[in-house]
């Protein structure tokens, strides 16, 4: 939702109201997630988070660690820099290898690949940036995480673009070994256009 760029301790449940509702919620944030998530190549998912999938996942970080009032302060910095602040939108990409040793394998090789990945559309191409957040995700050897967290910063011309119904959005990852594009459904580029106030 617009303007809602920070989750705050009023923001947070009681333990026992969260687990009362937790697999309504659940549903609920499935069906959110269907129209947030893009699969680019084999391996590589985008997950743009906003204000809800990351208040969710606060609440399941909090149920499943059981850490009570002490764990809040560190969950809200873990999460809120990933709530778009209104001009951008964020996302957590991941990439999926079942198969142990095959993933290390794949992960080997695609060091740097959280500095490949863009969104192409209307002759504009916005880059996402890594998150900042102290932990180095490749390695000087070449390997990465599996897990980048990335903002895509929109000048207020891109965003009119990006608005537009119809206008085709390509999310490409142009890292020498993995090398993919994929286009944004319509109703995924219409939920994330309500990202930006």
């Amino acid at each position: 939702m617009p303007g809602r760029h920070e989750i705050t301790r009023a923001d947070i449940l009681p333990p026992a109201q969260y687990a009362a509702e937790r697999q309504a919620r659940r549903g609920t944030l499935i069906a959110l997630k269907r129209h947030r998530r893009i699969e680019v190549g084999p391996h590589a998912i985008l997950l743009f988070e906003n204000y809800d999938t990351m208040w969710s996942q606060i609440h399941e970080m909090l149920f499943i660690e059981q850490g009570g009032d002490a764990q809040i302060d560190d969950e809200l910095a873990a999460y809120n820099p990933l709530i778009p602040k209104g001009r951008e939108l964020v996302a957590t990409m991941m990439l999926e290898i079942d198969d142990p040793g095959r993933r290390a394998r794949v992960l080997a090789r695609l060091g740097g690949i959280e500095t490949m990945i863009s969104l192409e559309f209307a002759d504009d191409t916005v880059f996402g940036q890594p998150t900042d957040d102290g932990v180095a995700r490749s390695t000087s050897e070449g390997r990465t995480s599996s897990v980048h967290f990335l903002h895509f910063a929109f000048s207020p011309g891109q965003i009119e673009k990006f608005r537009q119904p119809g206008t085709q959005i390509i999310a490409a990852i142009r890292h020498p070994d993995y090398e993919h594009l994929a286009v944004m459904p319509e109703a995924t580029r219409a939920a994330l256009a309500r990202d930006f106030d």
